[in-house]
């Protein structure tokens, strides 16, 4: 018990000021040089550039490229790694690193301090991670934000499968699709994220804040 409280203090004083910040994910199987790798790495500057902090899951592939291009721009490059028996060593490119051991406390994290999400191809673990902030969002556990699938071409069979069998049989609401934007320029991601922030500001409501002290 207070291993796991000791990760969410030593998070929370390392990650207490990088607001606005925005939560890459993806696979961690991507190779350097590659097509996601590089697409990853622009939308990271770019993002870093425009002023946001980047978020990754502070490992190879997908993560790797978001913090490099982050750590080359003009703000914090942010990994929060977990320790695994395999795929999960820490890249080098982080102005700042944590490391869990527990996946929950590190899933809290991550929404508790990211005003966007954009989700890049990936498997079982960057499902995860989209379902469950799919999930917090929908069921209001935590405000609104732009969720971003990036690589059309990658999605395209899951967007119809939740239109045809989740929203066809009932499942779930047609208007829960609307959680989901589908960009695959990297600075029309950009433009998507400040226009969603554009009325409120990045900074949570009073409201939005005692919600999170509930996640």
């Amino acid at each position: 018990m207070f291993e796991i409280m000791a990760e969410f203090v030593q998070a929370t004083e390392k990650l207490d000021r990088i607001q606005p910040a925005v939560t890459i994910f993806g696979s961690a199987r991507v190779q350097p040089g590659t097509p996601y790798y590089q697409l990853t790495e622009d939308l990271a500057r770019r993002l870093s550039d425009a002023g946001f902090s980047v978020i990754s899951g502070g490992g190879p592939g997908i993560m790797e490229a978001a913090n490099k291009g982050a750590f080359a721009g003009k703000s914090p490059s942010v990994g929060l790694n977990i320790e695994l028996p395999h795929e999960q060593n820490a890249n080098t490119y982080q102005d700042i690193s944590q490391t869990f051991r527990h996946f929950f406390a590190r899933k809290v994290m991550f929404v508790r301090f990211t005003t966007a999400f954009v989700i890049m191809p990936g498997g079982y673990g960057t499902l995860d991670e989209l379902l469950e902030v799919l999930t917090l969002v929908q069921t209001g556990k935590v405000r609104r934000m732009p969720i971003i699938l990036m690589q059309s071409a990658f999605w395209q069979g899951l967007l119809v499968w939740l239109k045809e069998r989740l929203v066809g049989e009932g499942m779930m609401a047609a208007a829960d699709l609307d959680l989901i934007q589908i960009i695959d320029e990297p600075q029309a991601v950009v433009e998507a994220i400040f226009k969603h922030y554009e009325h409120g500001g990045f900074a949570p409501s009073l409201h939005e804040q005692e919600i999170l002290l509930n996640l």
